[in-house]
């Protein structure tokens, strides 16, 4: 069983987060440039097989797709061409920033600690995975 990887994607960062192969946990994995990315990916599932992608999806309070679609859609495009095998699913990331800075505050890490953009990414993008996971617990 592969396991699945989480994006969390920004504009110039991308957070990205992984699970064990048996799908029970999330954990942060890495923080990279945008343009470094499709390269990072390739090198880790040359190493570890991964059996789907998890997508932060942006939306607004109002459901709307936020301004950030318009840099995911591309990303994603290339994410298909380059990895056609693997499975791409989408998860709702509003709040994921938010409960990434109270994760931190209450793991209570100093403010200039929670000030690092990279770890913000990383912690986001295991919260988008750990949704997932409970999305998919009881199905």
């Amino acid at each position: 069983m592969g396991r699945i990887l989480a994006i969390d994607y920004g504009q110039k960062r991308v957070g990205l987060a992984v699970t064990d192969t048996l799908h029970i946990t999330a954990n942060g994995l890495e923080t990279v440039l945008v343009h470094e990315v499709l390269d990072y990916l390739a090198k880790y599932i040359s190493k570890e097989p991964v059996e789907k992608f998890v997508i932060g999806l942006p939306k607004q309070l109002n459901g709307q797709y936020s301004d950030s679609m318009q840099y995911i859609r591309p990303f994603v495009v290339g994410l298909q061409k380059k990895f056609p095998e693997i499975e791409i699913v989408y998860v709702d990331e509003r709040f994921t920033s938010f409960l990434a800075h109270k994760a931190m505050i209450d793991g209570g890490l100093k403010k200039k600690d929670r000030q690092n953009k990279e770890l913000v990414d990383k912690i986001s993008a295991t919260i988008i995975l750990q949704s997932y996971l409970e999305s998919i617990a009881f199905k």
